[in-house]
């Protein structure tokens, strides 16, 4: 159903002519990796349930340098592909650049922000990933026998501040004594895909006595929580649904639904609306992630607390902070 594209040579270019005539719609992943078990492949989850469901087609690549972002939206857009979905923050600026030479083709920037008035074809997907984060630090509390608990992020953006300071405010609530230990990767997009680091930063923060460690890391997060497997800690995986990763030791996943928001804009095809969609809790476009995996590790307590909290959020009871509505960490400082 799909076809994929590694590099955008000669080949690449007739490969996308090809599909000019059929308007199907095209998907671009981040750098880090279609199939990084995290963020890319929940886009990809999204794209083949849309063929399934659908009956459709899609065209989807995997850019291998930042060169290749604006090149790759352009060779889609002139192919005919619409809508075009891309995936990671980054795709914004580029988005920006391309969008205005094809006012009759649809955009979406899953975790970037382009500014609707400016650019009318284009949909920013967004979320409100310091709600989920606040959940899953609940359950770090919960389940910590140290009070101390880890995070580990991937490149250094206030994004993934955000991650980190809703999912401290939730391990807070739970027990204001908490120590937090957050480190990122780094602060260049090969931070989303180092296993290795992950691993080294998640062996550095069990040796300061944490028992739980949040990975909010890409590719990056792998390594989190291979180590933690290793170690005998809980890791608590992000995006997609982790928990089968490493039964018995990942505690939960952050679940961010990126997926659904391929889904959505791939099945809306031209007629897709544009502007900025913000889906948090109440829109369960974040949650987290309870199966047969990571069954025996959440009590009934935990699960009563968290779902409590979740209605909390929702009816606006309990405010969770937004890093990225001011440059502020009132639980964590980094």
């Amino acid at each position: 159903m799909n076809h994929m594209t590694k590099l955008l040579g000669a080949a690449a270019a007739l490969a996308l002519s090809a599909g000019a005539a059929l308007a199907e719609p095209a998907l671009i992943y981040d750098l880090g990796g279609k199939f990084d078990k995290s963020f890319n492949e929940a886009a990809y989850n999204g794209a083949e349930r849309f063929a399934s469901e659908t009956g459709g087609s899609y065209r989807d690549l995997e850019i291998s340098s930042e060169a290749q972002r604006e090149q790759a939206l352009r060779r889609f857009a002139e192919a005919g592909f619409n809508p075009i979905v891309t995936t990671g923050f980054a795709q914004a600026g580029p988005i920006s650049n391309v969008a205005p030479d094809y006012p009759d083709t649809k955009f979406v920037t899953i975790d970037g922000f382009v500014d609707p008035a400016e650019h009318p074809n284009v949909l920013s997907v967004l979320f409100k990933e310091h709600e989920g984060s606040y959940l899953v630090g609940m359950l770090a509390a919960m389940a910590s026998e140290t009070d101390t608990v880890g995070f580990v992020g991937g490149m250094d953006i206030p994004l993934i501040r955000k991650f980190a300071c809703g999912y401290a405010q939730g391990v807070k609530a739970v027990n204001p004594d908490a120590t937090i230990v957050a480190n990122m990767t780094g602060t260049t997009p090969a931070a989303w895909n180092d296993p290795v680091k992950g691993g080294e930063l998640t062996k550095a923060q069990i040796s300061q006595g944490a028992d739980v460690v949040y990975a909010a890391a890409g590719g990056t997060g792998l390594g989190v929580l291979q180590a933690a497997a290793d170690e005998d800690i809980y890791a608590i995986g992000v995006d997609s649904n982790q928990n089968y990763l490493h039964p018995g030791s990942v505690l939960t996943s952050m679940l961010k639904r990126v997926d659904v928001a391929v889904f959505d804009a791939m099945s809306a095809g031209a007629d897709l609306e544009t502007g900025v969609q913000v889906l948090g809790l109440a829109e369960e476009g974040v949650g987290w992630a309870l199966d047969e995996n990571n069954a025996e590790l959440i009590s009934d307590e935990m699960e009563t607390a968290v779902e409590e909290a979740k209605q909390q959020i929702i009816a606006g009871e309990i405010e969770v902070h937004d890093y990225s509505s001011d440059d502020s960490c009132p639980a964590l400082t980094f």
